[in-house]
């Protein structure tokens, strides 16, 4: 139950990309890291479209995490990046090649390598203050760095950085609410005098702000490819800090879980150099990267002209 939950999640996830990014990729480009760009996406239809989805999602989500652990739940998520490229190919007809499948496979498949042989347990540990802390101020480090990144460079990078933003604010969201399940199991009325629950929803409502920066910045491929892979290691590492998690690490694991991350990580720089991402082709022309244009010049194509008198 525990992976179809997150499965279903991960489909979610990544048709809540595609809508959101329909909704504000017309924003205007000075409205990057303001309100502005949350208020253009109220007055869309197919953001709140994906807002909706983006709440089944955390539905789905929330009750995977409290049936199993950070590190079983956040991984499965990486299969959003196999799904998205599949709504990219049929819904939009977006040229997808071999360079973008192979990226993903592998980008996906060293990630669930490097996670079946560090065979990541669940922890008995009980976080304390100290503990939440020093891994927010982490977290908020690494938000405030690639924030700061995503406001310069060409578009497929401020995307990616607004991305690895965003799917940081995800990871320690998700630590928040596999807590706060815990507690709503046991008396819901318990969540409204414990401080996860409120920072769960400043933490959940920021890292949706930064992920609808990362949509309008640029290429959804290039934003989508960071959070996807981002959020499942970050997890890993917030479940390590602060329920102790373990992971093996002895030979021959160590070095297997080594050619795993290469593995990933060379499938996240096909990615980055492929059209989809970077939107360019290789001729040095432009590629199409709004959706909702795109979405529109299908429909036209395929509807039925006037009727002959």
């Amino acid at each position: 139950m525990v992976y179809l939950l997150a499965v279903m999640a991960a489909i979610s996830n990544a048709l809540t990309s595609v809508l959101q990014r329909m909704g504000v990729e017309d924003a205007p480009k000075d409205s990057t890291l303001k309100l502005s760009l949350l208020t253009h996406a109220l007055r869309r239809g197919v953001w709140l479209m994906g807002f909706a989805v983006m709440i089944l999602s955390f539905v789905f989500q929330a009750i995977a995490l409290h049936l199993g652990s950070l590190a079983q739940v956040q991984p499965i998520l990486t299969i959003e990046l196999v799904f998205l490229m599949l709504i990219l190919m049929l819904w939009f007809r977006f040229r997808v090649g071999w360079r973008e499948w192979a990226g993903a496979l592998a980008a996906s498949a060293g990630l669930a390598g490097f996670l079946i042989f560090a065979a990541p347990a669940s922890g008995n540990q009980v976080p304390d203050g100290g503990d939440w802390l020093a891994v927010g101020l982490s977290c908020g480090a690494v938000v405030v760095v690639a924030c700061g990144l995503a406001l310069r460079g060409p578009r497929w990078w401020r995307a990616a950085m607004f991305g690895l933003a965003a799917a940081v604010g995800f990871a320690f969201t998700a630590a928040l609410t596999k807590v706060v399940t815990g507690y709503i199991a046991v008396d819901w009325t318990s969540i409204f005098v414990h401080w996860q629950t409120y920072g769960l929803a400043a933490g959940g409502v920021l890292s949706v702000f930064l992920a609808q920066n990362a949509y309008h910045s640029g290429p959804i491929a290039a934003s989508q490819s960071t959070l996807v892979l981002a959020d499942p290691l970050a997890s890993i590492l917030i479940g390590v800090a602060l329920f102790g998690d373990q992971l093996r690490t002895a030979e021959p694991w160590g070095p297997l879980e080594a050619l795993s991350l290469l593995v990933m990580f060379g499938g996240a720089l096909m990615l980055c150099h492929s059209p989809l991402i970077s939107g360019i082709n290789p001729d040095g022309t432009e590629e199409l990267l709004s959706l909702r244009s795109r979405s529109a010049r299908l429909a036209n194509a395929v509807s039925p002209g006037p009727a002959a008198s």
